[in-house]
């Protein structure tokens, strides 16, 4: 009876009710159990397994550059990283209510590993995230229009909960490049949430997106509502290959 049980569970595909009903088994604790109980155990090491199957999915279609947890945060006072701030962040609930996240500094200060570690805390609440090079963003819809998957490519953005574009600002916008970022940022007004890197400053992004009536546009949607962090201080990067040198 066992035997076929764990055959049905296996082509049924439910990894964690096989698991816990193997470890029951194993353990003896099955006859320790109510029915009840022993249902109710079987579900919820089911429901366990599947979501964590589910954000594991989701970290993994997110392609975020850096594994980045909040407890390698350094929150050292001169780097302009406000604590308080960023642990409210942590909870998402920005999301909920469409705002922004901006954070501008100097290369090699972690922004990039700041706003991996913000849109892994997302995942792992269930919001669906992307994480996105700027430059290399820009080149993949350039390469959409030619073989006609842009409207796909942009779909697939504006169903995110929160869009992560990392790196803005490397090279200024060409004129598509201006109308495919405004259509992004267009879509996701109200919408959705969506954190810029940048080490550029917010207020040389007018040069940057180059039109300025399209600069206006797409920065009154995206300041309006934004949270920004200003980093600070010496690279990170560069410290940590002058501490291994020596």
């Amino acid at each position: 009876m066992n035997t076929q049980i764990i055959e049905k569970m296996k082509t049924m595909k439910f990894y964690g009710m096989l698991r816990a009903f193997r470890t029951s088994l194993e353990s003896g604790s099955m006859n320790q159990l109510t029915s009840d109980e022993m249902v109710a155990h079987l579900i919820d090491e089911e429901w366990d397994d599947r979501y964590n199957r589910k954000i594991a999915r989701m970290m993994t279609n997110a392609k975020f550059r850096y594994k980045a947890s909040f407890e390698q945060l350094y929150f050292e006072s001169d780097r302009g990283m406000d604590k308080n701030l960023v642990l409210r962040l942590a909870e998402c609930t920005f999301i909920d209510r469409n705002e922004n996240i901006l954070i501008t500094g100097s290369t090699g200060i972690g922004k990039s590993y700041l706003a991996s570690a913000l849109g892994q805390q997302a995942c792992t609440l269930g919001y669906r995230v992307i994480y996105m090079n700027s430059s290399k963003l820009f080149a993949k819809l350039k390469m959409a229009k030619a073989d006609n998957s842009y409207i796909s490519e942009i779909a697939k953005i504006e169903r995110q909960q929160l869009v992560i574009i990392d790196d803005f600002g490397i090279q200024p916008l060409d004129a598509q490049g201006r109308a495919m970022l405004m259509e992004i940022i267009e879509d996701r007004h109200g919408k959705g949430s969506t954190i810029i890197t940048s080490q550029v400053p917010v207020n040389k992004w007018y040069e940057v997106i180059g039109e300025q009536t399209i600069a206006d546009a797409i920065l009154d949607r995206l300041i309006h509502n934004a949270h920004r962090l200003e980093l600070k201080g010496e690279s990170l990067r560069k410290n940590l290959v002058n501490n291994i040198e020596n």
